[in-house]
């Protein structure tokens, strides 16, 4: 759970010393332990490199998930083999031309570009292969389950997401605002934890959605080029047309869209596949566009009454990866991170995650 607070920007948190990233590797060790059988025994355990890893990342976060994978694997005596996704393949090839001129021995760190149905499947069924760490989609995640079962090869999991972001009427609207809303608009939706399911308590409803969708049409739209760019492209045609058929699914559906999510075709912006950040009002928990990962810029703003009301609702999808709560009341924010079946709670922020703290999830999230 991350904490901050609620009346500035300042986060919360211990000082203490950590060992320096080259010490990391030599502090992982075994234990010595007290053996309960008769006489003078002590067991000790020793931690071993489970072998060569296969790992498989998706296009939304090409370096950082590169280096989550290769980093932690390397540092346990690992050898890798990197698949990264078809759509984008040059960044994580560069890392790993780094890591051989940076000193990595020839064949630990290895780039496979291909495709999922050939080089990731052949991956995830290697017999030489001892582990499986994939980010991605459930569905593709089911598939390397089964594929992993010829050798019965570890396997983890960073799955999809459908998010809730809780909004209570004591929250601070001028943090929260703003919060709720780069809590999807980032990376423009492309991101598996994005806070999609923005419940807003009924007393602050028709007031927090219409702020959020003012506070939307106020980012910068453009390439990342731009250094002031707030929101940019989607990654391909594949992933518009997935996203702008999600926004006629709403539509048809009954939900009231506060802004306009159609494709941006203005100058420049029409050389690519830009989708402005979307706000939906009157969603029910039954719309598709509440229950299914759409991985664009696009919102599902529900109303709720109670505490009793929203955890129950918060926790009604298959997924469990993220989620969100905004309020001043510490005893309503500490009850809705244990209750909340998800493996992030953020409290009064959203999306602040270090990579030394454990990030994962429930159910279809993995």
């Amino acid at each position: 759970m991350t904490l901050r607070n609620s009346r500035s920007s300042t986060r919360w948190t211990w000082a203490h010393r950590s060992p320096p990233p080259r010490a990391i590797a030599s502090a992982l060790h075994g234990e010595t332990i007290s053996n309960s059988l008769p006489g003078d025994y002590v067991s000790i355990t020793r931690k071993e490199p489970v072998g060569v890893v296969g790992a498989i990342i998706p296009w939304n976060g090409l370096l950082i998930a590169s280096i989550w994978k290769i980093g932690p694997a390397l540092a346990t005596g690992c050898a890798v083999v990197l698949k990264p996704a078809e759509e984008a393949p040059l960044t994580p090839l560069r890392l790993a031309e780094l890591c051989q001129e940076s000193g990595v021995p020839p064949g630990v760190v290895n780039v496979v570009p291909g495709f999922g149905e050939t080089a990731g499947a052949a991956l995830a069924s290697h017999p030489d292969v001892d582990k499986v760490a994939f980010t991605g989609s459930h569905m593709t995640g089911q598939s390397i389950v089964r594929a992993s079962a010829g050798n019965l090869k570890r396997v983890s999991f960073e799955l999809g997401g459908k998010s809730p972001d809780i909004v209570f009427a004591d929250a601070d609207m001028d943090q929260a605002v703003p919060g709720a809303g780069m809590a999807v608009f980032a990376n423009s939706g492309q991101i598996c934890s994005a806070g999609t399911r923005l419940f807003v308590e009924k007393k602050i409803d028709e007031e927090f959605t219409n702020r959020v969708a003012a506070f939307n049409k106020s980012l910068r739209i453009s390439d990342g080029s731009d250094p002031e760019t707030q929101v940019g492209p989607l990654v391909s045609e594949e992933q518009l047309t997935r996203v702008t058929g999600y926004l006629n699914i709403g539509r048809q559906e009954g939900a009231r869209p506060l802004s306009e999510g159609e494709r941006l075709t203005d100058g420049a912006l029409s050389k690519s596949y830009f989708i402005p950040p979307t706000v939906f009002a009157d969603v029910r928990d039954d719309m598709r566009i509440a229950q299914e990962e759409i991985f664009g810029p696009v919102i599902s703003a529900i109303s709720f009454t109670d505490i009793e009301e929203v955890i129950e609702r918060g926790n009604r999808t298959q997924f469990g990866l993220g989620s969100g709560v905004w309020t001043r009341d510490v005893g309503k924010a500490h009850r809705l991170a244990k209750a909340i079946r998800a493996g992030s709670v953020c409290i009064n922020c959203y999306q602040a995650m270090d990579p030394a703290v454990p990030f994962g999830g429930y159910k279809m999230s993995g």
